[in-house]
């Protein structure tokens, strides 16, 4: 079993679930999952987890994203982007600086309110489930945060932009609000993940890519281990003697650990014993003096 993480290029017209299908029927191991959903019309970076990396998929999911995005003004769709059915057509009538007056003013907090055409839950159900029956349900806005937003190029109507975010943010959602803020209306046209924390799209491969390095036996080669991710985190080894505690997924005191440093309260730290064998992430629990499992890769 393979027990890491595989930085994938999501292509066009595959879903994330199809490519976690077809990374399945490649690799022929059941147990793995995707860092965060990308449309099937999008392409770009798409995490998957691998084996006992599946216990790291929350935590990928949660990390801040970049995209590269081309919006159209003057259309607004049902689903926010240019696969969905046009809506209303305006024409535009908004200068290049008005353009970018009404995209820098998003940057920041932004109260953003989910398209109907996504994949969350309303009472068990995805909401383009329901919106596929055609129906319309209230959406809470969510808070999220974008960090900076770049104009790439504008040649109206049609504007690229590239947009540093917090998860839960969706580009198609910006696109059409900056249209309504400028009264023309806008749909997202395409739409590229350069980056989903740590990993970048120049070292994302494809699923044919994938499938070559199996054949070579060679997979390793693009498989990131589970502890590289905490690369951030001090280590600290537990010997043997002492080693039945972490794998009972226990805590253990500082006089049980090889490294002699002082460790702040709550400082988290990755976990291995004396070969070298990653267990997981515990933080110092500093009024009593002993390390707490917070994520155990066992």
């Amino acid at each position: 079993m393979y027990n890491g993480v595989i930085n994938i290029y999501k292509e066009k017209g595959f879903t994330s679930h199809d490519v976690v299908a077809k990374m399945r029927g490649i690799l022929q191991q059941k147990k793995m999952g995707h860092t965060g959903t990308l449309d099937p019309d999008a392409v770009g970076v798409l995490p998957v987890c691998l084996g006992n990396a599946t216990r790291l998929a929350d935590m990928l999911t949660d990390r801040d994203k970049e995209y590269e995005a081309v919006m159209r003004l003057g259309v607004a769709t049902d689903t926010q982007d240019m696969s969905g059915t046009v809506l209303e057509e305006k024409p535009v009538q908004v200068s290049e600086a008005e353009v970018e007056a009404a995209i820098r003013s998003f940057v920041g907090g932004y109260e953003q309110v989910p398209p109907m055409y996504s994949a969350l839950k309303v009472n068990g159900k995805r909401l383009y489930e329901l919106a596929r029956e055609g129906r319309e349900v209230e959406r809470k806005a969510r808070s999220v945060s974008l960090y900076n937003i770049e104009i790439l190029s504008m040649q109206l109507p049609e504007v690229c932009i590239r947009v540093a975010c917090s998860k839960g943010t969706y580009i198609r959602t910006l696109c059409h609000d900056i249209g309504e803020k400028l009264g023309c209306g806008a749909a997202m046209s395409s739409l590229k993940r350069t980056k989903s924390g740590c990993f970048t799209l120049d070292t994302a491969i494809t699923l044919s890519a994938l499938e070559q390095l199996r054949d070579e036996k060679n997979v390793e080669k693009v498989l990131i281990p589970v502890d590289a991710m905490f690369d951030d985190l001090a280590q600290v080894h537990v010997p043997d003697i002492f080693i039945k505690a972490v794998q009972n997924g226990n805590f253990f005191s500082l006089h049980q650990i090889m490294e002699r440093r002082m460790f702040g309260p709550g400082e988290e730290v990755r976990v291995y014993d004396s070969a070298g064998r990653f267990y997981g992430i515990y933080a110092f629990d500093g009024e009593a003096g002993v390390f707490k499992p917070r994520k155990m890769f066992l």
